[in-house]
């Protein structure tokens, strides 16, 4: 197993992983690396990638937009990770906005590769929750079970 951070190359043999959903600009739980070390206790030797968004070197003060490389590198290579995964967990944890974490679900809602955990108390919960519905996409009350379904997805 190995974790591909941005903007490195995302090239792996085996499945792909991508763990889409709060950030907050690197200021929310590292719900990431609960999910990175729980799948490392188990698959540490399968041909796995996990492609994790969170940037150990992320600058708040970049301006967001599209001539700005730093940050439009790092938008890219979320995209081009979403597209390549095989999965998308999704986390919405109910302190946080999460919008752009709720973009990616909306470009993604047809893939059928999205697992979605939205906490009860996210501001969005119901839009989240209907969009779901819809799609067919499978939702889980908390972290722990959707990573209970991930691995059943895995094996």
């Amino acid at each position: 197993m190995k974790v591909i951070y941005p903007t490195s190359k995302i090239e792996a043999k085996g499945l792909k992983i991508f763990l889409a959903g709060t950030i907050d600009m690197g200021n929310s739980m590292d719900w990431q690396q609960k999910i990175i070390d729980d799948l490392q206790l188990l698959y540490h030797d399968k041909e796995l990638a996990i492609l994790n968004p969170r940037r150990k070197n992320w600058d708040s003060s970049w301006a967001q937009t599209i001539e700005n490389e730093q940050f439009s590198s790092q938008v890219n290579w979320e995209l081009d990770a979403l597209e390549a995964s095989d999965f998308i967990v999704m986390f919405f944890d109910k302190n946080s906005k999460s919008p752009i974490s709720m973009l990616e679900l909306g470009l993604f809602a047809d893939s059928k590769k999205i697992l979605v955990c939205c906490e009860e108390g996210f501001w969005r919960k119901g839009n989240i929750d209907i969009v779901c519905k819809r799609k067919a996409i499978p939702t889980f009350e908390n972290l722990e079970d959707l990573i209970k379904d991930l691995k059943t997805k895995i094996n």
